[in-house]
């Protein structure tokens, strides 16, 4: 049974930084994707970056240059690196998962509907 926890978020004034963990259990060393995407009030969710078991990674337009995404190896929690947080970024934040050897759907045409585990969100609030 695939368990995805995330944690690390918070308040921070825009220009600040955070990093969300997502510590995952029961993806074991099999092939799978896992992303990254967001929810703010009143809005769809939108994908904010993925990573593929090869290693790549892919990040919507909006967060490129300031949001890592990474993953040491198996055993390690999902991470993203945010820097330089605006006030757009609020939003609660989910990791998911996918297993499967197909590559990572695109973080900036995803909706998150490729993906079949999903973690609980941790809220990410920036104010200006």
């Amino acid at each position: 049974q695939v368990q995805l926890v995330e944690s690390g978020g918070g308040s921070v004034q825009a220009g600040g930084s955070l990093r969300l963990s997502c510590a995952a259990s029961g993806l074991g060393y099999s092939r799978h994707c896992m992303g990254w995407f967001r929810q703010a009030p009143g809005k769809e969710r939108e994908g904010v970056a993925a990573l593929d078991s090869d290693g790549s990674t892919n990040y919507a337009d909006s967060v490129k240059g300031r949001f890592t995404i990474s993953k040491e190896h198996a055993k390690t929690p999902l991470y993203l690196q945010m820097h330089t947080l605006k006030p757009e970024d609020t939003a609660m934040y989910y990791c998911a998962a996918r297993l499967g050897t197909r590559p990572c759907p695109s973080p900036g045409k995803s909706r998150g509907y490729e993906y079949n585990y999903w973690g609980q969100g941790t809220q990410v609030t920036v104010s200006s």
